[in-house]
């Protein structure tokens, strides 16, 4: 093949990506998926399969209609359960919490320890200097 011929492949495989690169492109194609915008209005209509062509399954069409409530949600809400319960709760989910948490292993500490260290140290060593610094620019200014 040419030289010609592979840089034309290059721009179809780029020009047939589906996805918008651009967010023009991506608020034009959001426009036509959803039913509004200039595209929209314009006749063109969103694509078959993909969001925005109909209604889910089991859903109710368009954007305009309350989500319905689930059925558990309202019970819950109205059933006030006691402070111990809540607190019972509470600490169940922060365990739970806890528990997803990655914590650094005994190497990882040591090193950010002294890496923390070691900046507060330089923290301190260039307040000082700036410090006396400017403490010698007053005396030579106001003198002493």
């Amino acid at each position: 093949m040419s030289e010609d011929g592979e840089k034309d492949q290059g721009k179809e495989s780029k020009n047939s990506d589906p996805r918008p690169n651009t967010a023009a492109a991506r608020r034009k194609r959001r426009a036509a998926a959803s039913g509004t915008g200039k595209d929209a209005k314009a006749g063109k209509s969103a694509p078959q399969g993909k969001a925005g062509s109909g209604p889910a399954k089991g859903a109710t069409a368009g954007k305009d209609r309350p989500t319905p409530k689930r059925s558990g949600t309202t019970q819950e809400k109205t059933e006030k359960h006691s402070l111990f319960a809540r607190i019972v709760r509470f600490l169940r989910e922060v365990w739970g919490e806890l528990r997803k948490v990655i914590w650094p292993t005994r190497k990882q500490m040591i090193t950010y320890t002294g890496v923390v260290l070691v900046f507060v140290a330089f923290m301190i060593a260039l307040v000082y200097l700036l410090d006396f610094v400017f403490l010698e620019g007053v005396d030579v200014v106001f003198g002493n």
